[in-house]
């Protein structure tokens, strides 16, 4: 026979009767809730009671402040953050002031159209938490047009949407009316 320390199983018994969180709104248990972004913690008491929490914290941590990089909308000094997508350098004078310092496009790189639907910002490439990138309207959140392919500034020939997106397909490249009511397409020829 094995030698077998039982001693163990009752400690680990002692760590699965641990004392479980509870609901701050109504007081009952807190439990694990899944949904298509993962998993969160939800108060057991759903749907009289609907406080949710996430299960991972995202701290913004400060890294550095840059002393000699004033801060353009504000002047604060700017700061390098690690957040929940990785480093990146913002306001310290965050949350007063939300200005989030992002990359100039290099000399190759194409400028992007003005957003058709505001006229005031600026269509910019982004990526969401995959990786995919899309592209959208830096005056997020006032204006919140977004597009999944590449926009093109040109007119669609036939609801005269200043905008067309510029698709892939086996043969061509296509330009497509980005409108749902329109859906123009154009074939690029080189």
């Amino acid at each position: 026979m094995s030698k077998i320390d039982h001693s163990l199983f009752s400690a680990n018994q002692h760590a699965l009767e641990k004392e479980y969180e509870v609901c701050p709104q109504c007081g009952s248990e807190l439990v694990i809730r899944n949904s298509k972004s993962g998993p969160f913690l939800g108060c057991a008491s759903y749907p009289k009671c609907d406080f949710i929490r996430s299960l991972v914290q995202h701290d913004t941590q400060q890294i550095k402040v840059l002393e000699d990089s004033p801060c353009p909308e504000c002047a604060n000094p700017l700061v390098v953050k690690n957040g929940r997508y990785g480093m990146f350098i913002g306001c310290t004078g965050y949350p007063e002031c939300h200005y989030i310092a992002h990359d100039e496009p290099k000399e190759n790189e194409d400028v992007l159209p003005a957003c058709p639907k505001c006229t005031k910002g600026q269509l910019v490439a982004r990526s969401n938490k995959f990786g995919k990138i899309f592209y959208s309207c830096n005056s997020y959140p006032s204006c919140k047009y977004t597009l999944n392919h590449k926009p093109i500034e040109h007119t669609c020939p036939q609801c005269q949407w200043p905008v067309m997106t510029q698709k892939k397909m086996a043969n061509s490249d296509v330009l497509q009316c980005p409108q749902k009511n329109c859906s123009h397409k154009l074939t690029v020829s080189d």
